[in-house]
């Protein structure tokens, strides 16, 4: 681990087209080593194909990218690096005759461990995803969330320095979910990045140290959650108010609508009754003021609905 470059990911730029299609445009990033990062975005927003970049299944059309600071246009110094980082899909399957032990000596001999390590590698695999006392049941007999677990295990042999984990939760029941972020805590606690590409916000919100939302295949807005989140928001449920009069108020701070209420976002407290005045003086009936505290998808959300280059 001593080995890692301080930023685990970079890109600038970075892009992907099938013929007319682009499916990745421009994607600009830097995550930390060390990081738990988030990568939110709709469906066909990229992410699926930032990840195959990132992991050498496609080539980019343009740009360029670094995973633990080998460049994805140099085929051999990624090649070595791919050596540091662990992958689970979110659609895998694994021989259903076969235990959980077996599964993992079969992906030691896939990525080249070597033998006399296996043994170590997979008792830490297993105790860390909380498999030991199930390791020689055959995988045909489990659950979806023990499943779940054996292929973090897969992705956690040879210690990696960079895990990327593609909808780990998705298909998980409450319990599943909260063993993946305990498994999530324990890897950040060992100093593994960890690039989670997750739709669950709420997930999201609970383990992850920055988080990246994306659209169209561009980074709208990058940062801390404490960066991404306006705590000064208040909720107003008026009516009478037309277009040309919402214009009058964005001084106030931006604005969206959740059906009859008006959302403004970035306001301090003490401009408040400022803008329910504001609101009446522009012909508004005012019915309720709320404060508020803007949740991830909350944020997610507004985001996706402002135009954007």
């Amino acid at each position: 681990m001593s080995d890692v470059p301080p930023v685990a990911i970079r890109t600038d730029e970075l892009a992907k087209r099938y013929g007319k299609i682009t499916a990745l445009a421009g994607l600009t990033m830097s995550i930390p080593a060390g990081d738990v990062f988030g990568f939110l975005g709709p469906n066909g927003a990229g992410k699926t194909t930032a990840v195959k970049l990132l992991l050498g299944l496609a080539r980019p059309s343009s740009g360029e990218g670094w995973v633990l600071g080998a460049p994805l246009s140099d085929r051999t110094a990624h090649r070595r690096a791919r050596r540091g980082v662990g992958y689970l899909p979110e659609l895998f399957r694994y021989q259903h005759w076969l235990s959980a032990r077996e599964v993992l000596r079969v992906h030691c001999e896939l990525i080249g461990l070597d033998r006399a390590a296996w043994d170590a590698e997979i008792k830490d695999a297993l105790d860390v995803v909380g498999l030991a006392d199930r390791a020689d049941d055959r995988v045909g007999g489990y659950s979806k969330g023990m499943q779940q677990r054996l292929g973090l295990g897969v992705a956690l042999l040879g210690r990696p320095a960079l895990v990327l984990l593609d909808e780990p939760t998705s298909a998980l029941d409450p319990v599943g979910r909260h063993d993946v972020r305990e498994i999530i805590r324990v890897l950040k606690a060992r100093g593994t990045t960890v690039f989670l590409n997750s739709h669950l916000l709420t997930e999201v919100e609970q383990v992850c140290d920055r988080v990246a939302i994306v659209d169209k295949g561009r980074v709208i807005q990058v940062g801390t959650l404490g960066e991404l989140l306006v705590t000064d928001a208040v909720r107003v449920r008026a009516t009478g108010l037309e277009n040309g009069a919402l214009d009058g108020l964005r001084t106030f701070g931006e604005l969206s609508h959740e059906g009859e209420w008006l959302v403004v976002r970035g306001i301090p407290a003490m401009r408040v009754p400022e803008l329910v005045r504001a609101i009446v003086e522009r012909g508004g009936q005012v019915y309720a003021v709320e404060p508020r505290h803007e949740s991830l998808e909350d944020r997610f959300l507004s985001l996706l609905e402002k135009p954007h280059a």
